[in-house]
């Protein structure tokens, strides 16, 4: 009943600063939504017990009830991935199908090592030592991006299609191999002994986001025909919550990723599910359905987001390393898209407008959050997470409030 408790004054917070958000600083619902309550966090932690006595206490022991790792990763993440897979068009995607792959893939791999080494290589002028290792662990938590901030953004902006599409199939994609990276790289910090080939690795990525992909293609394919031979609004909605729930429980119990699972799903109830084997009435109610789930899940989580910023013990002792670290990211960025252009035949070929809509446009978010806070307590922890709460928060602020207007000035 606890937990209840919990998750109800959440979703009383996350709709009284939706509101006011609408009402007030009329800013993007997520971003407004963090933004109160990272002000609320500040107010809580330096002066919570002398304008409201007990309050920083009950607020920690209500974000300590939360395994945030385990609701966003195990729950969260599958709905929202879904969310956005079954509103993107297949061949809108099919078209940027290779800019996505590359992005999702080699630009994470290659952000994942810039990051690392060039962090490895300043923290001794900040007087830390941090072994290479977590430095790469670093890299691969915070690789990710996350469009849930900046894709109604972009469409407001006027950005053309394909950009779209590139970075919101990156950025659906880029989630499961980001998961199977940081995995690998934190087995080999935490254990020195641990050998880990190249085979073991790419059998690893193979099982956990092939596997994933065709378990997503199945459970879509078999949900498409049983909505088809029903065409009932309300039983379509249960068959896809059960696709959602369901997937990710098999996805875990056979070692595939959750949520490749999810996006894969998501595609194909979206587009040959929707398509094809539903009526005008039900591909709107389901439609809307989604949506819905999408943005109170969006709130919700970018409340959290916020509040995080309370289980920081200590703002003072990393900051400057941790505003470094928001340029290095972008730089990393930057080098992880424009060198794969180089290489790789895109048809078209990137454009410097579009390059600089991607590196600007490439926003972290709850997954990065998630992964730091899923490591043991331990020398490095607290390091890690106020170097990725810098740099999310400066993401989803910065870049996703000026993005429209970057992409707006580049493109015209």
């Amino acid at each position: 009943m606890e937990l209840y408790y919990s998750f109800s004054v959440l979703i009383v917070l996350a709709s009284l600063f939706a509101y006011l958000n609408h009402r007030i600083l009329k800013l993007p619902s997520t971003i407004g939504i963090m933004l109160m309550a990272i002000v609320v966090s500040l107010v809580v932690r330096f002066g919570g017990n002398i304008i409201f006595p007990g309050m920083t206490d009950r607020l920690m022991k209500l974000l300590t009830e939360f395994d945030f790792t385990e609701v966003l990763m195990g729950a969260m993440l599958n709905f929202l991935l879904f969310a956005g897979a079954i509103h993107v068009n297949f061949a809108d995607l099919r078209k940027q199908r290779l800019p996505v792959l590359t992005f999702s893939t080699l630009s994470v791999i290659l952000s994942t090592f810039v990051i690392g080494y060039i962090l490895y290589h300043l923290m001794p002028f900040f007087g830390i030592q941090l072994p290479l290792m977590y430095c790469l662990l670093f890299g691969a938590l915070i690789s990710p991006t996350d469009p849930i901030a900046v894709l109604g953004i972009l469409k407001k902006a006027d950005v053309p299609k394909s950009l779209e599409t590139k970075i919101a199939g990156e950025s659906l994609f880029n989630d499961g191999v980001a998961v199977v990276l940081f995995a690998v790289i934190l087995q080999l910090a935490e254990t020195e002994t641990t050998k880990i080939s190249l085979g073991a690795v790419s059998w690893l990525l193979l099982k956990e986001a092939g596997g994933g992909l065709l378990l997503g293609l199945a459970l879509g394919i078999t949900a498409s025909k049983a909505i088809k031979s029903i065409d009932d609004y309300i039983v379509s909605a249960l068959i896809t919550l059960s696709v959602v729930m369901g997937g990710y429980m098999i996805a875990h119990y056979l070692h595939m990723s959750g949520p490749l699972t999810m996006v894969s799903a998501g595609l194909i109830i979206g587009n040959l599910g929707r398509a094809v084997t539903m009526s005008a009435e039900t591909r709107d109610y389901l439609g809307k359905f989604w949506e819905l789930i999408d943005e109170i899940l969006n709130a919700i989580l970018f409340l959290f987001i916020g509040f995080e910023l309370l289980m920081i013990k200590d703002l003072q002792s990393y900051w400057a390393i941790s505003m470094v670290a928001i340029f290095i990211v972008l730089f990393a960025r930057f080098v992880s898209i424009w060198l794969p252009s180089l290489v790789v035949p895109f048809n078209p070929r990137l454009s410097r407008s579009s390059l600089t809509v991607l590196v600007w446009g490439g926003l972290r978010g709850g997954v990065s959050i998630a992964l730091v806070l899923s490591l043991k307590s331990g020398l490095y922890k607290e390091l890690l997470l106020e170097m990725t709460y810098f740099v999310v928060v400066f993401s989803i602020v910065v870049q996703g409030l000026t993005v429209g207007k970057v992409a707006g000035k580049v493109i015209r």
